[in-house]
């Protein structure tokens, strides 16, 4: 019982396997939701797992001698995860917040990379004799890999990261047109989702100079520790499987998928001269607004108003974008801020709090209420209620 069979290193490698194999059977057989993001989410979390069971395997004293008396198909094997695991993210993230996201026959070409590697794997590795696997498997894999081996070892990392930029452009383009589509931004905080995008996409750049490293250390004969670099990671991909399962089990409900046909409509229009709208049917807008208050309603959406002015979403849209030259966040708040300047105006509202005349006024976010009346005003709500009364003297 007092033997070693493993170290620290190894434990972490565990724990990680553990935790995303856990989660993604909680994903795929117990959690509610939308199904398809959950079985992206769980397919990326298994492909996570084979990765440190893959560095075991390789790497792992005790693990390679185990594995050795199985069977030498184990090594490498688990390693084409990482072909796989990085489209699974940006598929999961677009799940997340396009509205009736479906997996189409283009998605499957962030596949091919992983489909080209496994048959080039199947002929030079699962093909080969089994006495040639178990020669090539005494020696230290990493000193005697080819240098074609650690090339593409380079492309392979250099594609993760181009897969983890691509998250990010999909991230910056959700928080761009929500502003079109919802009045409140507080519920759809992508904070957590972009740390966690790029602490991927951190991991996958030290991943480059991992590759990198290996081969100044054996090719050019400069020596970089890139045993290290690669410990690092091991610690850093626990630390954001870890952020990632805590925050989507919490958040992933909070996204307000955004329209892409309606994203496209309005990238494509923003260069058309406007066009003319029924008058009768602009003052009908503004005559709602103003009686019926919709933008009291802390949670009113674009498709929401829509359906009070028996409009479609896609028209309402294009007409606030053309005619008031506003997109939805700007327009629904404007009349919130038009509202807090009158209740700031009222004998009964002269020591309310802050607080409730935001709340009064449909604000739910005490940033953007400071923030759109400083900029429409001039001067903060509480200058202005003090100007105002100071004026009333």
């Amino acid at each position: 019982m007092k033997e070693v069979i493993f170290n620290v290193h190894d434990l972490v490698l565990i724990f990680t396997i553990f935790l995303c194999l856990s989660f993604a059977c909680f994903l795929l057989f117990i959690k509610k939701g939308k199904k398809q993001s959950n079985f992206l989410l769980g397919a990326f979390l298994i492909a996570q797992a084979a990765l440190p069971l893959d560095n075991l395997i390789n790497f792992g004293e005790a693990f390679k001698a185990i594995a050795l008396t199985v069977s030498p198909n184990l090594f490498y094997s688990f390693g084409l995860a990482y072909w796989i695991e990085a489209p699974l993210l940006l598929l999961y993230i677009r799940s997340l917040i396009y509205k009736d996201f479906r997996l189409t026959k283009k998605d499957l070409w962030y596949f091919l990379p992983f489909v080209l590697y496994t048959l080039h794997f199947t002929d030079n590795w699962l093909l080969l004799d089994h006495h040639l696997k178990m020669e090539a498997l005494q020696g230290d894999g990493i000193s005697s890999s080819t240098i074609a081996d650690r090339i593409t070892h380079i492309v392979r990392e250099c594609l993760r990261f181009s897969f983890s930029v691509l998250c990010l452009i999909e991230l910056h383009k959700y928080q761009r047109h929500i502003k079109h589509e919802v009045a409140e931004l507080v519920s759809v905080d992508l904070t957590w989702l972009k740390v966690l995008v790029v602490g991927f996409l951190v991991i996958r750049v030290n991943a480059i100079f991992v590759a990198l490293a290996i081969i100044f250390s054996y090719e050019i004969g400069i020596q970089i520790d890139h045993e290290t670099l690669g410990l690092t990671s091991n610690y850093a991909i626990l630390l954001l499987i870890t952020s990632l399962i805590f925050f989507s089990a919490g958040h992933s409900t909070l996204f307000k998928g955004i329209d892409n046909e309606l994203d496209s409509q309005l990238d494509s229009e923003k260069d058309k001269v406007a066009d003319s709208f029924d008058p009768e049917e602009i003052k009908a807008i503004e005559t709602y607004m103003e009686q019926n208050k919709p933008y009291l309603n802390h949670l009113l959406t674009l498709e929401n108003l829509a359906n009070q002015l028996t409009l479609s979403p896609r028209y309402l849209s294009t007409l606030i974008n053309r005619h008031f030259e506003k997109n939805f966040f700007e327009f629904v708040n404007y009349y919130r801020i038009e509202e807090s300047k009158h209740l700031l105006t009222l004998a009964a509202n002269q020591k309310t709090t802050m607080l409730n005349i935001m709340d009064g006024a449909g604000f739910n976010s005490k940033a953007t209420f400071n923030t759109f009346f400083k900029k429409l005003v001039g001067v903060t709500p509480t200058q202005y209620r003090k100007d105002y009364w100071q004026a009333q003297q």
